[in-house]
């Protein structure tokens, strides 16, 4: 049995050829304390309706990711994240929530439980893809209500990386494309309107805008790609990008006519966090779909690992079991409770089992 939500990842984590359980029908948010900054919140909500919804309540997510047509329970499960260095990703503002295990029983978690932010199971449950259980119930850390200001820049990379610290210091959130073929940047800079920085790239100025948070933050996303997505330590010199650009017009230019992502992450305690206990950088490799992938990221995936990368779990990579343990420091931790919560593997499938290295049942 696999929940899913929009079935937004790029990876098999849904397949199955039992049951499939939508969430679509679970939407909304049941109520919002703006004194504690919580919201209870339905798991199949898109990330647009949930924007809007918690607007009306004078509230706002902390950060969302480039697409909002995701379900807020398969974004967290899989790490969904945006930028900026101060800024966790989509799994770090949960609270506490409630989950029916893989014996039927439903499980209270975090603030929910009464249990405070460094429980196991609420470690477990932040980022699950998820093999715990099927979500009924979340709570979410959230904000007052914000606008942005967002500036695109069109630029010529060589800049953004001299300024690259500078950048990610002075914005709330800042993430650039590098484009191959051309060796210009386009510099995305996220800002509450008047907290702008004096330092704007040279250059062309593509995107001018303001408006609320969740409609400023994502972007559209028509054409279909394959992505793969490391994260990394970070690194104010950006050497791993430095190797992955060399290489990338040393070998790959004739045939990658897109863009590589550059992204921060703000460190977290989930335990199968991308960004568990570390400032992250992340870099992202995208290509259209209807031009040959496989070379280009298998050659780019050793690099990554090189400099300590974790693979996005929604996007393309080929770690398994054995070399995912030694990136995750409570890897078996986190396993333990997921037998614990799913003691038959109702929840996994054979993608999951040869991802966390177990045989069928």
């Amino acid at each position: 049995m696999r929940p899913v939500g929009s079935g937004h990842s790029s990876t098999p984590i849904l397949t199955t050829e039992d049951t499939l359980v939508s969430l679509d029908k679970l939407t909304g948010v049941v109520a919002a304390d703006p004194g504690q900054s919580r919201a209870q919140v339905l798991p199949g909500t898109k990330l647009r309706v949930l924007g809007a919804e918690l607007a009306e309540h004078g509230l706002a997510m902390e950060n969302l990711g480039d697409v909002d047509y995701q379900a807020i329970a398969g974004a967290l499960s899989t790490g969904t994240h945006g930028s900026g260095i101060t800024l966790g990703n989509l799994s770090s503002t949960v609270l506490g929530g409630r989950l029916v295990n893989g014996l039927g029983e439903e499980v209270p978690f975090g603030v929910d439980a009464g249990e405070d932010a460094d429980h196991d199971l609420l470690r477990a449950a932040q980022l699950s893809l998820g093999t715990l259980g099927i979500l009924t119930s979340l709570t979410l850390r959230v904000e007052e209500f914000y606008q942005l200001h967002r500036q695109n820049w069109i630029t010529h990379i060589d800049w953004v990386l001299e300024h690259f610290e500078q950048l990610v210091e002075t914005n709330r959130s800042m993430d650039f494309y590098w484009y191959p073929r051309s060796d210009m940047a386009q510099v995305r800079m996220l800002n509450k309107p008047g907290q702008e920085p004096d330092l704007v790239p040279p250059g062309r100025l593509k995107t001018d805008i303001i408006g609320p948070s969740y409609e400023v933050i994502p972007n559209d996303r028509h054409l279909p790609f394959e992505e793969m997505e490391y994260m990394l330590p970070f690194d104010t010199e950006l050497e791993a990008f430095r190797e992955v650009r060399q290489r990338v017009k040393t070998k790959h230019r004739a045939r990658v006519g897109w863009r590589v992502l550059v992204r921060t992450i703000a460190p977290d305690t989930a335990m199968l966090s991308n960004a568990q206990q570390r400032r992250t950088m992340t870099i992202a490799l995208l290509q259209n779909n209807t031009l040959p992938f496989k070379e280009y990221f298998d050659d780019m995936e050793p690099l990554f690992r090189t400099f300590g990368g974790r693979p996005h779990w929604g996007k393309k990579h080929t770690l398994k079991g054995n070399e995912l343990a030694e990136l995750y420091p409570e890897w078996e931790e986190f396993h333990r409770i997921r037998r614990r919560m799913d003691p038959d593997g109702v929840f996994m499938n054979d993608y999951l089992r040869e991802l966390f290295g177990e045989k069928e049942k």
